[in-house]
Parts: structure tokens; C-alpha cells; sequence
């Protein structure tokens, strides 16, 4: 794989660091600026949501820039945002800032899976894909804890600070290793970019990849108190078992990318329906010290195998001038995923059936995705036209 690629990891880093790091320094925050734990906790939210909205927007303004030109400036908004993060005075500005700096994150990951795509053979797309997102998987392993560790050491400001050097790295990296485009962007307006994203194999391409994290962080959001109140875990034990966690995201990760590069049906299919039996066997296997640590890593091994195939299938389904403006939509569908996911966990807990059930009532997202790309499937062979016999 070329270096290009892993300079592409190198952004993809800085932009998980920045995205999970809050959530363990969430009573430091809420204490410094005067708000409670919940209202901090809206700074994640707040973040998705960004995801949600700039993705378009930024995809749209920048569609005809050349794409390594898109890639250094949404760094340096990156980069930009987190210094205000950690300047923020207030609660509202540092609401500003994360939502400003989230700008980047849905474009960022949409034309560097499409940039991806273009350093490698035919193939090996989804590996290429799959690569770059590792830095998202290492920022839960590596990054995010030793973020949590400055904030709790130094304030919480010292992490928004080391981040803001992670993105200045990688804005460097970027320039130095991401090859320029070799012919202009195609030729596109907002009419066509849009009837890209009307296309019904799209649109549902962008429903699966929705159900699908709706299922993830129903449990992820509540995984610390499932540990400690279900399986008897004590807190101090619980970041070491994200540890595993981030393990699994990796290794989920990588697999699915070579799977996706080989059947990608299959792979999209099996990630999903696999990612929904993992999430129904949780449901007991927390019951149990032992096997919930190792349903923990088959839970971010199940989440990350999904990711590949579901990013390649859209960008196969937009191919064309749309294509970047797909993939950046696919992302923000990931977010918004996110953000369903860690209501429907909260709604179940507050209104019941409780927390117990939250694994089993999240599975069956995934099934319900899995079913949403069946129908596509089926619906794109038979609207496929016969083959012609030759004379």
C-alpha cells in the first residue's frame, strides 16, 4: 500500500481522537464550565450532528477542487476548531467550536475514501478504505486514552491542545505524501450531485449504514455502566476492557476490508447479520465476567467489519460526478447513526425494559439493515437488463 494512504490514516486519527476523547473527561468539562454531566454530554451530540449537517455543505462547496487541495483544508479546519476548543471561554463557545471542527470530519473521510480508492489496483478498494479508517480504530485504542489521561492530568484543555498538534502533523503529512490529482475534478453541478444521492440504490446504501450504528451505540454509548451494574466489573477495570474493544475495531476493520475486496455482497450481508447475533448473544453473555470481555471485542470486531462494504457499496452505487458527495453523505450516516443509537440505548433504560435489554433491542437494527440491503439487492438484479445473445 503506498505511503499516500497512510497519511490519509494519519488525518483519520486526529479525527477520532478529537470525536471520542470528551467522553471520558465529560466531569472535568461540566465542572470547569459550570453545566452539568448531561449538558456536557450534549457536546458529543453536538459533534454528530455537525457530522450530519457539513458533510453536504462541504462536499458541495469544495466539489470542484482538486481533491488533495479539500483534504489540507478541511485539516486545517480540523486543526483550526481545536485550538478553539481549548481557547473556548465558555460552554457555548467550546458548542461552536466542536461543531465547527465536526465540519471537516464527514468530507474528510468522504473524499479520502474516494482518494483511497485511486492509490491501489481495482482490487483492493475496500482494503485501501479499510486502511485509512485504522486511524480511526488506533485513535479508540491509542489516542483516546492517552487523551483521557492529559485532560484528567493537565485539564481538558491539554487535550484539545495535543490534538490540535496531531492535526498540524497531519496537515504535513498529507502535503508531503498525498499525490496531487493527476486530471481536473469532473465536471459537476448540485442538480446532478443530488440526483446522484436520489438514486434508490443510494438511498438505501445510506438507510443500512444507519440501521447498522443505530445497533452499535445503543450498546456502546452505555457500555460502562453494562460492565459495572450487569457484569459486576469495577470502574477502574472498564478502560482496560475498551482496550479490547479498540482491538477488535481493528482487527473487524481490516477483515472487512479484505472480505469486501473479494465478495462484497456476501461480506455486507454476513458483516450485518453477524454484527446482529453478536448483539443478541451480549444480551447474556454479560451475565458473565468472562464472556462479556470477549463479547466486547466481538462487538467493535462486528461494528468495524461492516464499515468496508458499506462504504464501498455506495461509492459503487454513486458512481460518477456524485460519487464524492455520496461518500461524504455515508459518513454522515454513520453520525447519524451514532447519535439515534445513543437515544434508543437511553429511551430503553429510562422507559424499559431496562438496561439489560439494550443489547437485544439494539440488534435488531442491524437486522432491519440487513434486510433493507436484501430488497436493494433484489431490487437492483431485476431491474438489471438481460444480456443481449450475440448474432
Amino acid at each position: 500500500m503506498p505511503l499516500a494512504l497512510y497519511a490519509l490514516t494519519a488525518g483519520a486519527f486526529g479525527i477520532g481522537v478529537t470525536e471520542f476523547v470528551i467522553m471520558g473527561l465529560l466531569i472535568q468539562v461540566g465542572g470547569d464550565l459550570g453545566v452539568s454531566i448531561s449538558a456536557a454530554g450534549l457536546l458529543i451530540t453536538g459533534y454528530a450532528l455537525g457530522v450530519v449537517v457539513g458533510a453536504p455543505i462541504m462536499t458541495i462547496a469544495t466539489g470542484r477542487w482538486p481533491r488533495k487541495t479539500v483534504l489540507l483544508v478541511l485539516m486545517a479546519i480540523f486543526t483550526l476548531g481545536n485550538a478553539a476548543c481549548a481557547l473556548a471561554p465558555g460552554y457555548w463557545s467550546l458548542m461552536a467550536a466542536r461543531v465547527l471542527t465536526a465540519f471537516a470530519h464527514g468530507t474528510f473521510f468522504g473524499v479520502g475514501s474516494v482518494v483511497a480508492t485511486t492509490l491501489v489496483a481495482p482490487g483492493k478498494k475496500a482494503s485501501a478504505i479499510a486502511i485509512m479508517f485504522t486511524g480511526l480504530t488506533v485513535a479508540n485504542i491509542l489516542g483516546v486514552p492517552f487523551g483521557t489521561w492529559l485532560g484528567l492530568g493537565y485539564g481538558w484543555r491539554a487535550a484539545f491542545w495535543a490534538v490540535t498538534l496531531v492535526g498540524l502533523i497531519a496537515f504535513a503529512i498529507i502535503a508531503l505524501f498525498v499525490p496531487k490529482d493527476t486530471t481536473a475534478p469532473e465536471a459537476s453541478n448540485l442538480r446532478n450531485d443530488l440526483a446522484v444521492l436520489a438514486r434508490p440504490q443510494v438511498l438505501m446504501g445510506l438507510l443500512t449504514t444507519v440501521l447498522s450504528w443505530v445497533g452499535v451505540f445503543a450498546v456502546f454509548t452505555y457500555i460502562a455502566p453494562i460492565l459495572i451494574r450487569i457484569s459486576g466489573f469495577p470502574e477502574a477495570a472498564v478502560a482496560t476492557i475498551l482496550l479490547v474493544f479498540g482491538g477488535g475495531l481493528v482487527a473487524g476493520n481490516l477483515l472487512g476490508g479484505r472480505l469486501a475486496d473479494r465478495w462484497l455482497i456476501p461480506a455486507l450481508l454476513g458483516s450485518l447479520l453477524t454484527l446482529a447475533a453478536v448483539l443478541l448473544l451480549m444480551t447474556f453473555a454479560v451475565h458473565d465476567q468472562i464472556a462479556a470481555v470477549v463479547f466486547v471485542a466481538l462487538l467493535g470486531a462486528a461494528a468495524f467489519a461492516t464499515v468496508p462494504p458499506l462504504q464501498i457499496w455506495v461509492l459503487e452505487k454513486a458512481a460518477g460526478a456524485g460519487q464524492s458527495l455520496a461518500s461524504s453523505f455515508n459518513i454522515a450516516a454513520f453520525n447519524l447513526g451514532n447519535a439515534i443509537g445513543a437515544w434508543l440505548g437511553g429511551f430503553v433504560i429510562d422507559h424499559g425494559p431496562g438496561l439489560g435489554a439494550v443489547p437485544w433491542v439494539a440488534a435488531l437494527a442491524p437486522l432491519a439493515a440487513s434486510i433493507v440491503a436484501s430488497l436493494a439487492i433484489h431490487g437492483e438484479r431485476r431491474r438489471r437488463p438481460a444480456a443481449v445473445p450475440a448474432e
